[in-house]
């Protein structure tokens, strides 16, 4: 018994191994061609420029992708979902924000400054996102046991002290203000510097949730400290378990091309 329990485990961690490395390969790739639209633009890039610069095989290339525009819709889904996790697991390092619109600006605040510190992959998605592409980031996860984009926002919403109308498009509205308005204020310091925008932005989001508040729910006594715990590892941004969410919004039949900024990371 003992012998076939040795042999089983040998074929598990063999199989692991073979994960890892398929996963390796596609994250090789990933990174590849984002140095490569950032060096070269997007169209000035072929898939042997990719591969080449990832060191793998063309015939590899293809095992993961379609073609060059899928690597594409990928790398924004994926940067866009990174950008986004890394913001969440900062929120878990702080347990004593725990009203819910609160917890939608810091995150917000958070992606801001990621994108204020990188100014290339904002040029990179502002170019090439269109609605269809974010709508797919919104149910794509990085890491298989870390939740989607609209599975956090259900869950911070689910203990949040309002009820809320319509919360698919109330969190379509704060994206659309958010892209429209800080796009040029990262890039150009347009029409005023981002530092400066942020309270006037922030003002307008709260004005957001205002409009969209049913009532305020009797027993809110629960905090989101349930959902996000200080005890969480910052390294494993997600506590909840990747499930797909019931988003609504991401299936909406509203199918115009929106290039923005923030579309990119939620």
């Amino acid at each position: 018994m003992t012998h076939v329990f040795d042999i089983f485990q040998e074929r598990r961690l063999s199989v692991g191994k073979i994960d890892n490395n398929k996963q390796m390969k596609r994250e090789s790739l990933l990174d590849s061609a984002f140095s490569l639209f950032i060096d070269n633009g997007f169209n000035k890039t072929s898939i042997s420029d990719i591969v080449n610069n990832a060191g793998v095989a063309k015939g590899t290339f293809y095992l993961y992708f379609k073609d060059k525009y899928d690597i594409r819709n990928h790398l924004i889904a994926h940067k866009a979902s990174q950008i986004f996790q890394a913001a969440y697991a900062d929120l878990l390092r702080h347990p004593d924000i725990q009203d819910f619109e609160e917890q939608v600006l810091f995150i917000t605040d958070n992606i801001l400054d990621q994108f204020a510190a990188n100014h290339s992959l904002v040029t990179l998605i502002s170019k090439h996102l269109s609605w269809g592409f974010f709508k797919n980031s919104l149910t794509f996860s990085p890491f298989s046991d870390a939740p989607a984009i609209y599975t956090i926002y259900e869950s911070l919403l689910s203990h949040a002290a309002y009820t809320y109308r319509s919360p698919e498009l109330m969190f379509y509205m704060i994206l659309e203000l958010v892209s429209g308005t800080s796009y040029n204020a990262i890039l150009y310091q347009q029409p005023i510097p981002l530092e400066d925008l942020k309270p006037e932005l922030y003002d307008a989001i709260r004005g957001i949730f205002k409009q969209f508040r049913i009532r305020k729910k009797r027993n809110v006594t629960e905090s989101t400290e349930k959902t996000i715990s200080s005890a969480q590892q910052p390294d494993h941004p997600a506590p909840l378990r990747a499930v797909k969410s019931k988003n609504t919004f991401a299936e909406s039949s509203n199918q115009r091309n929106h290039e923005s900024i923030f579309l990119s990371f939620l």
